[in-house]
């Protein structure tokens, strides 16, 4: 009664809904032969009255199968019916992914369920393990956003593939009939073709399926369908899958029953798990059952050492999972490939161990490896040499360590210093002695110290020894030749390597005046080259070379040095010499000599100075005499201008104001404020300034106004007078020319400087007083004072 008063509803909302009432009155009659395939109503519906059908199907209350039942009562097909179905599952798919996930293969058409399981927390995103505690060996591969093992829509549809319920095939026949069917497979495992008896095909494979349906097509009016020479044919492909529940048991991240598509694979279902649980799982006991018996048992390491994915079978629908506890991990860190905690089946050896991290690194100690094994009460050490590695039987616990090899030579003979090939050696037959050592390495070098060679040898206590030895004599076979022992290291001198370095030194005007190491035969003039030449200024007939004493004397000499002087021309040729000696031979240069290029007395650059302001002609101008003077600068550019305001003139040295009087200056060229011109010199000739300034300790230091009439004390007044703090008796002006003016004081008297235009008056601060009493420091002194006075008074009366 209750599906009959359900089935009423529905028929009242398809009365007031005009969108369900679209999709089920489709005018016209059905002609129900399967040849006649005309095109279904459905197909004219747009995505909107399709999800408006679905929407308002959904407020009715009924299932999907009572809609499916209801529309069927009124005379619509099975095919109508799959095609909206079709629609209404690839509508919700849609609008419950992401924009970035393909919901409809193109290729195939076929489409994933919408109500798979994801996984969205924090495990997706690879982090990197900045700690030094080593992981267990696998962890990470389910911690891989890039690799979710999600089942690929494009391959082809594996034979062997179950058929269940929710899952659709589709029908094509052509040739000489043709037909299309969409069949979605009822709950009780059965496809209905119109004009025919449901067909059972939940359980069968797709091939034994596709045999089946073709068989019942054949019997129902195909015929020779599928039959060779018949002309006709059929294909039947599976398009929408269905989706499948899978439950995962035991030391996995996240145990529970996960949706995911029937074409899901183990590996599918265990990344959306999480993976088994590093601390506890096993990663080489994973059980896939099925209807209570083990069909596979998956070893994960398989896949992660050799890519094998033969335990990564296609799941089915009540599929359980099964991570199993681990039995034994072994921790093998230090000179190896990937250091991490391995998990160990019974029956494998340390050497399956070192396999599974990829074997020794190179720089690895092979001859043993160092075992720390838990015992019953404490820890123990072993100690497992090379030959036991294969057959050593690891236990849960287990932490082995790989060292690295010494940084030592078990052959190395080395050689360094004057020889034609230095370097290390190998010990050998052939190579024992110092002779054979030398020979292999391309022999002595020109420069060699023949006279003493040393051996740096290493004893048998880790110290070392030097052995000396006369190397010419060992070579000419004067002495016996010295046999060599490992780590010997044999050095030959340069006779370099027994003196100072030798240069030469030029100075002067020369363009690249520097210190030039020495070589033999070097002349004055081939020094000269080799700095450049001379600079333009230089004096070639006044050349210096001052030079060492080297050869030793019975007193002190009273010369430091020789010197020598030449004269050259541009050229570079000598053509005069003198010296202390007097002698005249051709003159050679000698180690540490210092060779001096002197400059022309007359020869000097263009030296200028500037002049700008209220002059007839600014600009640069070069000082043409060691003579020449402010006054004639200012005759060479011009004069004056009219508006030339000649107190205020400044005149700057090296950036510093100069105090002169421009007017005395230019009425009397002869007084000593004509200063001498010199290089970078500047003169300022500025326009009349209309204020003064005042500064200091005033109230408020500002710029006043010229007037005629003022005098020094009404500027002060004018800026508000002066502070408490202030020192008047030390007010000052400085004058726009660099000058300055203090007050001065006769007796009672004090004369005030005259004030004129572009001047700046300043009254100092008095002095911070930092060493004034407070007033506690004051009551201190005077209680202080007090007690020493009564006490004074009370010796007295005594």
């Amino acid at each position: 009664m209750r599906t009959k008063d359900k089935l009423s509803h529905f028929i009242h909302c398809i009365l007031f809904y005009p969108a369900v009432f679209l999709l089920l009155a489709l005018t016209g009659s059905y002609q129900a032969s399967a040849q006649a395939a005309t095109r279904s109503r459905v197909d004219q519906l747009s995505d909107e009255d399709v999800q408006n059908f679905y929407e308002r199907a959904q407020a009715s209350g009924l299932s999907e199968a009572q809609i499916e039942q209801a529309a069927m009562s009124q005379g619509y097909t099975l095919d109508d019916i799959a095609k909206m179905r079709k629609r209404i599952t690839a509508l919700r798919a849609q609008s419950s992914r992401p924009l970035s996930q393909s919901v409809i293969d193109k290729q195939t058409g076929r489409t994933l369920p919408p109500d798979l399981s994801r996984r969205t927390d924090s495990l997706t995103i690879t982090r990197k393990d900045t700690s030094k505690k080593l992981r267990v060996f696998g962890a990470s591969l389910f911690e891989n956003a890039n690799l979710s093992f999600e089942p690929n829509l494009r391959i082809a549809t594996p034979r062997n593939y179950v058929v269940g319920p929710d899952d659709e095939i589709k029908i094509d026949i052509s040739g000489a009939s043709t037909g299309n069917f969409e069949l979605k497979v009822s709950p009780d495992g059965t496809v209905k073709i119109p004009d025919l008896a449901p067909i059972f095909v939940s359980g069968l494979t797709i091939e034994q399926a596709e045999q089946r349906i073709i068989d019942r097509l054949r019997k129902g009016g195909y015929q020779g369908l599928g039959t060779a020479g018949s002309g006709t044919s059929a294909n039947i492909t599976l398009t929408n899958i269905r989706s499948i529940r899978v439950t995962l048991v035991g030391e996995v991240v996240r145990p529970g029953t996960y949706t995911i598509s029937s074409l899901g694979s183990a590996f599918n279902a265990l990344y959306l798990a999480g993976g088994p649980n590093p601390e506890t799982g096993s990663f080489r006991k994973i059980s896939v059952i099925r209807g209570n018996r083990v069909v596979r048992t998956i070893d994960l390491y398989d896949y992660i050492l050799r890519a094998d994915q033969r335990d990564n079978i296609q799941l089915r629908d009540q599929d359980v999972i099964r991570v199993a506890d681990y039995e034994t991990h072994v921790e093998l860190k230090g000179q190896v490939r990937r250091p991490a905690i391995f998990e160990v089946l019974p029956g494998e050896t340390l050497k399956t161990v070192l396999g599974f991290a990829g074997g020794f690194a190179d720089d690895a100690y092979r001859a043993s490896i160092t075992l720390r094994r838990n015992t019953s009460r404490e820890r123990r050490i072993v100690t497992i040499s090379e030959d036991q590695i294969g057959a050593f039987i690891p236990q849960g616990g287990d932490k082995y360590e790989v060292g690295k090899i010494l940084e030592r030579y078990e052959n190395r003979v080395q050689v360094a210093g004057a020889v034609m090939r230095p370097g290390d050696y190998s010990l050998e037959p052939g190579l024992e002695t110092v002779r054979q050592l030398i020979n292999r390495a391309d022999g002595l070098r020109k420069d060699a110290f023949t006279n003493r060679a040393s051996i740096m040898r290493e004893r048998p206590d880790m110290d070392r020894e030097n052995l000396s030895f006369d190397l010419g004599k060992l070579m000419r076979g004067e002495i016996a030749d010295i046999p060599l022992m490992r780590q010997d290291s044999l050095t030959v001198l340069s006779i370099r390597d027994l003196r100072e370095k030798y240069y030469v030194i030029i100075e002067g005007a020369v363009n690249l005046p520097d210190s030039i190491e020495f070589v033999a035969n070097m002349s004055v003039a081939d020094l000269v080259a080799q700095a450049g030449g001379f600079q333009e200024g230089a004096k070639p007939n006044l050349v210096e070379v001052a030079r060492r004493i080297r050869q030793d004397s019975a007193g002190i000499r009273a010369t430091k040095l020789e010197i020598y002087r030449f004269a050259i021309d541009r050229n570079l040729q000598i053509t005069s010499m003198k010296s202390d000696s007097g002698t005249s031979a051709e003159f050679k240069l000698k180690p540490f000599d210092i060779v001096y290029i002197r400059t022309s007395p007359n020869y000097e650059e263009q030296q200028q100075v500037y002049v700008y302001g209220e002059i007839m002609q600014p600009g640069n101008y070069s000082i043409f005499s060691r003579e020449e003077r402010i006054s004639d600068l200012i005759k060479r550019a011009g004069g004056l201008k009219p508006q030339a305001y000649i107190t205020g003139a400044q005149f700057k040295r090296k950036g510093i104001i100069i105090g002169n009087d421009l007017s005395r200056i230019l009425t009397d060229s002869g007084i000593e404020e004509n200063l001498l011109l010199r290089a970078q010199d500047t003169l300022y000739i500025p326009k009349r300034p209309e204020i003064v300034g005042v500064e200091g300790a005033v109230l408020n230091s500002s710029a006043v106004s010229y007037k005629e009439d003022y005098k020094f004390g009404d500027y002060i007044s004018e800026a508000g007078g002066t502070t408490d703090n202030a020192r008047k008796s030390k007010a000052y002006i400085v004058y726009p020319n660099g000058r300055k003016a203090r007050t001065h004081h006769f007796l009672f008297f004090s004369f005030r400087p005259k004030v004129y235009p572009g001047s700046t008056i300043v009254v100092p601060f008095k002095p911070l007083e930092s060493n004034k009493l407070s007033t506690a420091e004051r009551l201190g002194i005077l209680s202080l004072l007090t007690t020493v006075s009564i006490a004074l008074v009370n010796i007295l009366l005594r």
